[in-house]
C-alpha cells in the first residue's frame, strides 16, 4: 500500500493511493498516519479495507509528510562508499548516527526555506525508513519486521553549520524545512528489495545525484539492529539512511543552493518530490 497525508500543513488528513494513483480518504479508519496506526495491527486492519469505496479526494491537494507526530528522526551519515569518497572521508567502520530535529519535517512539495547566517546550503537524496513497532535490541534478521515502509527523504544540510561550526552535526541539519518525506509511505510488500532502489536529484533541471541503496556501506535491517541496540525505536519514528555521490559538498568547485533554485528527487517506486529554494 501507498499511504499519504494531505491538507494544510497541521491540518493532515491521513490517505492512501487507489489502483490508479488517486487519493482516497482513510479518515474513517484511522485519524492519522502516526505512531499505534502504523504497527503491523494497525496496517493489517488497513489492507483489509475496500479502497474502492472510500472517498476520492480531490486533485491538486497539498501533500504533507507521509508520516505525521514524529518524535525521533535518526540520520545515517557517510553510508554510501561512493559518496565517502568524493566528499574525501573514510568509510567508517561503524554507522555515524545523529538527530535531525523533528520540526523540520515537512511535506515533500514544500519550499525550503535558506536558514539565517547560511552559505552552504546542500541536498541529499536518502531512503527513509519509518518504523512500525517498538523495538529495543532486535536483531538484523528481525528488524524488518519493526518497519512499517519507506520514503524518499531530502536530508537538507548547511554544510557551514554542520561542519565548520564546531560541536556536532546535528545543528546543519535540522533547520526549519530541512526534511522533507513523501510522498508516500510504502509498505514492504510493494519493495521486494530494498538494497536495489534507483535514486537520482536534480537541481534545476541539471541531474546532480544517481545512485543506488546497492552501494549502502550497511543496509537498512542492519541499520534499523543497529541503532535500536542504543535507543528504543518507536512507532512513527523515522531513520534516513544516508545519500549517495552528488552532493553540493562534493563537487570542484563546490556547488550550492540560492534562492529561486528548483529541487526535485525520486527513488524507485516510491515517487518524487518538488522544492522550491526560498528565502527565510
Amino acid at each position: 500500500m501507498k499511504f499519504v497525508r494531505y491538507g494544510n500543513s497541521g491540518a493532515e488528513k491521513p490517505g492512501v493511493l487507489d489502483r490508479d494513483g488517486r487519493i482516497r480518504d482513510l479518515s474513517s479508519a484511522v485519524p492519522d498516519l502516526n505512531g499505534a496506526s502504523l504497527g503491523r495491527e494497525g496496517l493489517a486492519k488497513l489492507k483489509q479495507l475496500d479502497i474502492e469505496k472510500l472517498p476520492l479526494v480531490a486533485e491538486g491537494v497539498r501533500l504533507g509528510s507521509c508520516v505525521g507526530n514524529v518524535r525521533n528522526f535518526v540520520a545515517v551519515g557517510l553510508n554510501y562508499a561512493d559518496h565517502a569518497a568524493e566528499t574525501g572521508a573514510a568509510i567508517p567502520p561503524e554507522p555515524i548516527i545523529f538527530n535531525k530535529a523533528p520540526s523540520c519535517i515537512v511535506g515533500p512539495n514544500d519550499n525550503v526555506k535558506i536558514p539565517r547566517g547560511s552559505t552552504k546550503l546542500d541536498w541529499e537524496v536518502e531512503l527513509a525508513v519509518v518504523i512500525g513497532d517498538s523495538c529495543l535490541y532486535v536483531d538484523e534478521k528481525q528488524a524488518l519486521d519493526y518497519v512499517a515502509g519507506v520514503c524518499v527523504c531530502n536530508d537538507v544540510s548547511e554544510r557551514n553549520f554542520q561542519s565548520e561550526r564546531g560541536g556536532t552535526w546535528s545543528k546543519g541539519k535540522g533547520c526549519p524545512t530541512f526534511g522533507p518525506l513523501g510522498p508516500w509511505l510504502v509498505t514492504l510488500d510493494e519493495v521486494p528489495d530494498l538494497q536495489n532502489l534507483d535514486m537520482w536529484l536534480d537541481v534545476n533541471d541539471k541531474r546532480m545525484q544517481t545512485g543506488s541503496t546497492r552501494t549502502m556501506v550497511f543496509g537498512v535491517a542492519f541499520l534499523v539492529s543497529y541503532i535500536s541496540q542504543f535507543m528504543i525505536l518507536e512507532p512513527g519514528d523515522v531513520i534516513t539512511t544516508g545519500t549517495p555521490p552528488g552532493v553540493g559538498l562534493g563537487m570542484k568547485p563546490p556547488k550550492f543552493l540560492k534562492a529561486g533554485d528548483r529541487i526535485a528527487l525520486g527513488i524507485g517506486n516510491l515517487g518524487v518530490q518538488r522544492q522550491t529554494v526560498v528565502e527565510t
